[in-house]
C-alpha cells in the first residue's frame, strides 16, 4: 500500500474538441501506462461511437504512475470527462472523485462557453485548478490572448499557464510536474470506517455489474462484507482492484485510491451512482453527498418497432442505465405504436446517442416520438399536473395557465454576429439579459429562452449562422406561464397520439403546415383518399389530401351509351367509400423518424 502523499487524483476539464483525448494519450504514453504497440488515438474513448464522431460520451478513469525528479514515484488517477453540454451530468461526477483539474483551453479558439461552466463546476468543489494552453504548436495560435482570458477568468498569474500540445507532445513533462507539485494529496484516514462514492458503473455479461469507486476514508479488502448505503443491500467484494487499460486485480484498497468492485450483482437497478459503499463490520456513520441530481431535459417516447421486444427493450435500456445514469424512463403505452417507455435525456445529442447505443451494443431497432419537454399545468380547482407527454394535458375549459421550463443560455461568438444570434433568439421567444465583451474579439452574451425552443435545431442554426465560432451552454432557470395549445395529427379524423405536440398558438398554424406537407410526401397512398389535417381542441387549422389510387375500370367499356361509363364509375366510388370507412392508415416507421426533422 502506498502513502497518501504519493497519491494524486485529477480530471480534464475542457469544451469539446479542445483536445482533451488527445492530451490523455500523450500522458499515458509519457508514463508508458500503454504500450506502443497497444497504442491508438482516443485510447481511452472505448467507443466505436466516440472514435466515429471524435467526442468523449462517457467518463474514464485510469491509473499511472511518474517518477518524479525528486526521486518519488507517484501514483496519478486520471478522470477523462466529455466536453458536449449534454454530458455535463458526467463531468460533475468526475469531479466530486477529484482534488485537482487541468482546465485545458483551445490556442487557436479560446475560452468557449462549456469550458466556464464546467470551470464553475471544479471551483465549487474547491479543486485546484492547472491551466494548460493546447494545440500552441498551430500556426493560427493566439498564445498570448488566450491567456490574457484565462489570467481574467481564474485570476492566475502567466507563470502559471502550462504551454502544451496534445498532438506533439510538447509541454507534458510540465504539466506532470505541476499535478505533483500543485494538486493536494487526497485527505482521507485509512483507519476510519470504510466511506467510498460509486461515480460511475458498467455492466459485462459475464461478470455483472462492475461499479468504479473512490475511498474516501477506511480501507476495502477483498472478500469484505461491503454494504450500499443508499439501496441497502448487503455484498461480498469477490474481487477488487484498479484501472489501468485493463482491470488490474488487488488486495486492498486504502483511502485516497480510486478503483473497481465485483460483486457478482446481475441485476441493474441494485447499484446507484453516487452511493456510498460502506463495510458491515464498521459501516460508516453517513452517506457521502455526491453530485448533482440529473435534470432530464427533453422526453420522448421510445418504442420497439415490434410489440414482442418491449423486454427485450426493457433489459436494454437498464444495462445502458447503468453505463449513463443521466437516462430515466418509466413504461408509456400508445395507441399507434403500443407499448414503450417514456425517456428523459439531458439533450438532443443524448437522445440521438442513446438510440445510436441501442441500435449498435444491443440490436434494438426502434421508433421515437416527438422530442418535448415537461410542463406544469394548473387546473381552476387549484390542482398542479405535470405534463410530461402532449397527451396527459388536461381538457382547456378546466386549465388556470401552463408553465413551461425556461433556461438561461450563455453564447460566446465573435462581435460581427451579434445581429444574427439576436435574430434567432427573438425568433425563439427568447430576451437578452446581459452582454458582455471577454476581449476585444469575443462577446458573451446572456439569454432567457424557453426550453422547448432550443430542443429542435436550435444548435444547428446557431453554428450555421456563426460559421461555428459560437459555443453555447445553459442551465436551467425557472418555469414561466405560457400561451400553449395542444395540436393533434388526424389522418381520415383519426388522432395519431405518436404526433402531438404541445406548441406555443402563435406557432401552431405554422407548424400544423408543415407537418402535414411533410406527411403527404411520406405516406404511402392507399386505395382511398386520406385526409391529413392538423387539429387544436376541435378547429382544423390545416388540410392536405393524398388522393387514392385509382384503377381504370372504364377500360374494358369501348362505344355505346356514356351512362354504361357512369354507372361503372359509380360503383367504383361507392367501393371507396366504404373502403374509407374501414381502411386504416398504417404510418410506416420512416414517416415518424422524418417528421420529427422539420427544418
Amino acid at each position: 500500500m502506498r502513502p497518501m502523499k504519493f497519491i494524486r487524483n485529477f480530471c480534464v476539464i475542457a469544451h469539446i474538441d479542445h483536445g482533451k483525448s488527445t492530451l490523455s494519450d500523450r500522458l499515458l504514453e509519457f508514463t508508458k501506462t500503454i504500450s506502443e504497440r497497444d497504442m491508438q488515438n482516443q485510447a481511452l474513448d472505448d467507443m466505436d461511437l466516440e472514435r466515429e464522431r471524435g467526442i468523449t460520451i462517457k467518463s474514464h478513469a485510469i491509473q499511472m504512475y511518474y517518477n518524479h525528479s525528486d526521486g518519488n514515484k507517484y501514483t496519478f488517477n486520471l478522470i477523462d470527462t466529455p466536453g458536449h453540454v449534454d454530458f455535463s451530468y458526467e463531468v460533475s461526477r468526475s469531479i466530486a472523485a477529484c482534488e485537482g483539474a487541468l482546465l485545458l483551453v483551445d490556442a487557436s479558439q479560446g475560452i468557449q462557453a462549456q469550458t466556464i461552466s464546467n470551470l464553475y463546476l471544479a471551483i465549487e468543489h474547491d479543486l485546484e485548478i492547472i491551466p494548460v494552453l493546447n494545440k500552441v504548436d498551430m500556426e493560427s495560435a493566439m498564445i498570448e490572448e488566450v491567456s490574457d482570458q484565462i489570467i481574467d477568468l481564474i485570476g492566475c498569474e502567466k507563470e502559471e499557464i502550462v504551454l502544451a500540445s496534445g498532438k506533439t507532445g510538447i509541454g507534458v513533462q510540465d504539466i506532470m510536474n505541476a499535478i505533483v507539485d500543485r494538486i493536494p494529496a487526497p485527505s482521507g484516514d485509512p483507519e476510519a470506517p470504510l466511506q467510498a462514492l460509486i461515480f460511475d458503473s458498467v455492466f459485462n455479461s459475464y461478470r455483472g455489474v462492475i461499479a468504479y469507486f473512490r475511498i474516501l476514508n477506511g480501507t476495502m479488502k477483498k472478500n469484505d462484507k461491503v454494504r450500499f448505503v443508499n439501496t441497502g443491500k448487503d455484498y461480498v467484494a469477490d474481487e477488487i482492484g484498479i484501472l489501468q487499460l485493463n482491470q488490474v486485480p488487488q488486495k486492498v484498497l486504502a483511502a485516497g485510491n480510486v478503483g473497481y468492485i465485483i460483486t457478482g450483482i446481475k441485476i441493474s437497478k441494485e447499484i446507484k451512482v453516487g452511493d456510498t459503499i460502506t463495510t458491515l463490520e464498521n459501516p460508516c456513520s453517513d452517506a457521502i453527498q455526491g453530485f448533482e441530481e440529473v435534470k432530464p431535459m427533453v422526453f420522448a417516447g421510445i418504442f420497439p418497432i415490434d410489440n414482442d421486444d418491449f423486454e427485450d427493450l426493457r433489459d436494454s435500456l437498464e444495462k445502458l442505465q447503468l453505463n449513463d445514469a443521466s437516462l430515466v424512463f418509466e413504461p408509456e403505452t400508445s395507441v399507434a405504436l403500443g407499448f414503450g417507455f417514456r425517456c428523459g435525456f439531458l439533450g438532443m445529442l443524448h437522445l440521438e446517442i442513446i438510440q445510436e447505443r441501442l441500435s449498435r451494443e444491443f440490436q434494438q431497432e426502434v421508433i421515437t416520438t416527438v422530442p418535448n419537454v415537461s410542463y406544469f399545468a394548473y387546473t381552476k380547482k387549484g390542482e398542479e399536473l405535470k405534463l410530461n407527454t402532449p397527451n396527459e394535458m388536461p381538457d382547456p375549459t378546466m386549465l388556470e395557465r401552463i408553465e413551461e421550463p425556461w433556461i438561461e443560455a450563455q453564447i460566446i461568438t465573435k462581435p460581427e454576429y451579434i445581429g444574427a444570434i439576436m435574430k434567432l433568439t427573438m425568433e425563439k421567444r427568447g430576451i437578452m439579459t446581459k452582454q458582455s465583451y471577454l476581449t476585444t474579439e469575443r462577446v458573451e452574451l446572456t439569454f432567457e429562452l424557453p426550453l422547448a425552443e432550443i430542443v429542435f435545431d436550435f444548435y444547428d442554426r446557431l453554428k450555421s449562422l456563426t460559421r461555428g465560432y459560437a459555443s453555447f451552454d445553459y442551465a436551467p432557470h425557472n418555469y414561466q406561464a405560457a400561451d400553449l395549445v395542444k395540436m393533434d395529427i388526424l389522418l381520415n379524423g383519426e388522432v395519431v397520439d405518436a404526433l402531438s405536440a404541445l406548441v406555443h398558438r402563435t406557432k401552431a398554424v405554422s407548424l400544423g403546415r408543415k407537418i402535414c406537407k411533410r406527411l403527404k410526401e411520406l405516406l404511402p397512398r392507399q386505395q382511398f383518399v386520406i385526409a391529413i389535417q392538423a387539429a387544436i381542441g376541435a378547429k382544423i387549422i390545416a388540410r392536405e389530401t393524398i388522393s387514392a389510387l385509382r384503377k381504370d375500370v372504364t377500360a374494358k367499356c369501348y362505344g355505346g351509351d356514356i351512362t354504361r361509363k357512369r354507372k361503372l364509375l359509380e360503383k367504383q366510388k361507392k367501393g371507396k367509400k366504404k373502403m374509407r370507412q374501414i381502411g386504416n392508415v398504417e404510418v410506416p416507421q420512416k414517416a415518424f423518424l422524418q417528421v420529427l426533422k422539420l427544418d
